[in-house]
């Protein structure tokens, strides 16, 4: 169950209209995920449209997950709602459906105080059913978890870690002194997670690893290993695609690139729009330099 390298954040595949999931695309992509070395699938987490998700919708997701990868890496659910009791009652959703761990994210939107979100989180972690990894990211919920209230959780039980999305490097330094055995700390940001991991951060939740799965793995071996340079050329070939996931917001490009290779509908759900125009033909080109068309293509 130690979380390290290259963790997915899968995105969800859905049919041509967005009215239903494509789990024939889903088992695809979590199939891909393990021949490419991925080592934690995350299921409806904010690049799986968790918020756009039906209850049904999570539950089969969840499960389609569990028996795909069939024990042989960790499963882990998004199930952060923006009010306590509902999340304690989704992480129990995913417990039952047989998950490993919950990602829970701050609460969107209600803007909790430190001392909010510490009683918010104990409180999952002591009624969920299920470990809890923190998930941190203002730029999507407009709160800020400090990693002074990180070291407090850190003590409790069922709290196995956190994915920090703040990119800047002295918030990693900070969560970096928390770090232990019981304790990992992972990146939440692709274009910055080889510096994270060289730092000392266990590995990332990625996003470019829906596409690239090897390619993430072999970057965290490389920045955990010290090779730099081996890290850095990993980096730099990958920085286009980071660079285009990045253009609008997550999963937009993902999904058109999904949709690409053979991985269900082009479009996200409502009120997320398909890529525009203008960066399709970016992303096509992304796409085509990293060989993805073929090879994905030819084994789909």
């Amino acid at each position: 169950m130690k979380l390290t390298g290259s963790l997915c954040a899968l995105a969800t595949p859905f049919t041509a209209d967005g009215t239903a999931l494509d789990l024939d695309a889903f088992g695809r992509l979590i199939d891909h995920q393990l021949a490419g070395g991925t080592r934690a699938l995350v299921v409806a987490g904010s690049t799986g449209e968790g918020a756009a998700l039906e209850i049904e919708e999570f539950g089969a997701l969840v499960a389609l997950a569990v028996q795909r990868a069939d024990r042989r890496i960790p499963v882990i659910a998004g199930t952060g709602l923006q009010s306590t009791a509902k999340t304690i009652a989704q992480t129990r959703r995913a417990a039952d459906a047989g998950a490993d761990i919950a990602l829970v994210v701050t609460p969107a939107y209600v803007r909790p105080t430190q001392e909010g979100l510490y009683r918010h989180f104990s409180e999952v972690a002591a009624h969920g059913g299920m470990p809890v990894l923190l998930y941190n990211v203002p730029t999507r919920s407009a709160c800020d978890l400090l990693p002074e209230t990180v070291a407090r959780l850190r003590a409790q039980a069922g709290i196995v870690g956190i994915k920090e999305a703040v990119a800047a490097p002295e918030r990693m330094q900070a969560l970096l002194a928390l770090r232990s055995d019981g304790f990992v700390v992972l990146s939440g940001d692709d274009p910055t997670c080889s510096r994270a991991i060289a730092a000392g951060a266990d590995g990332v939740i990625s996003v470019a690893a829906n596409l690239v799965p090897a390619a993430m793995q072999a970057l965290c071996e490389r920045a955990a290993a010290g090779d730099g340079a081996g890290a850095g050329e990993i980096d730099q070939r990958l920085g286009p695609l980071f660079d285009l996931l990045g253009a609008e917001p997550n999963p937009i490009p993902l999904k058109w690139c999904l949709h690409r290779i053979g991985f269900g509908g082009a479009a996200p759900r409502l009120p997320l729009t398909t890529l525009s125009a203008a960066r399709q033909s970016q992303a096509d080109a992304v796409l085509a330099a990293l060989g993805l068309v073929e090879a994905i293509r030819a084994t789909a």
